[in-house]
């Protein structure tokens, strides 16, 4: 992104089909995509789940396509916590914090609450493209690159 961005003012167009994966590998590219001037247009593909549901918010919800058979998932944090008794608290500690922050991160991008994503994030939850339109994940879905706007 950062090199097209330098290199154009034309709109990036980033294809997202990921089941996701660590939450602050994700992170940074969400901020990326608000970081450079370029208009980042993402398109979800096949399953965007987690963290790539995370990249996929980063872009503007006018700027945020999906194919029609698209699925997204988004749940909240989770980890493998180990070692000592008080490793394991400062991880648990910091998995809530995670989870504050991703609760008020989707609550802005879709227009939901934030007490509405912790409660519908409870477990795994899953979206197809008509229900992502209404939750606000989705600005729009399209069959063909030349329905981008």
């Amino acid at each position: 992104m950062l090199a097209l961005a330098e290199t154009s003012d034309d709109p990036i167009n980033m294809i997202i089909s990921s089941p996701g994966g660590h939450v602050e590998s994700g992170d940074m590219v969400h901020d990326m995509i608000k970081f450079i001037r370029s208009q980042v247009r993402t398109i979800g593909s096949g399953w965007v789940a987690s963290a790539g549901a995370l990249i996929f918010v980063g872009a503007d919800i006018k700027d945020r396509y999906c194919l029609p058979n698209t699925r997204f998932l988004v749940h909240q944090s989770s980890g493998g916590i180990g070692g000592s008794a008080s490793d394991m608290e400062i991880q648990a500690n910091q998995i809530r914090h995670m989870r504050l922050r991703f609760e008020a991160l989707f609550a802005r991008a879709t227009g939901q609450t934030e007490a509405r994503i912790k409660a519908d994030t409870k477990r795994d939850f899953w979206l197809n493209t008509d229900a992502a339109l209404s939750y606000g994940l989705v600005g729009r879905v399209i069959a063909s690159v030349t329905e981008l706007s």
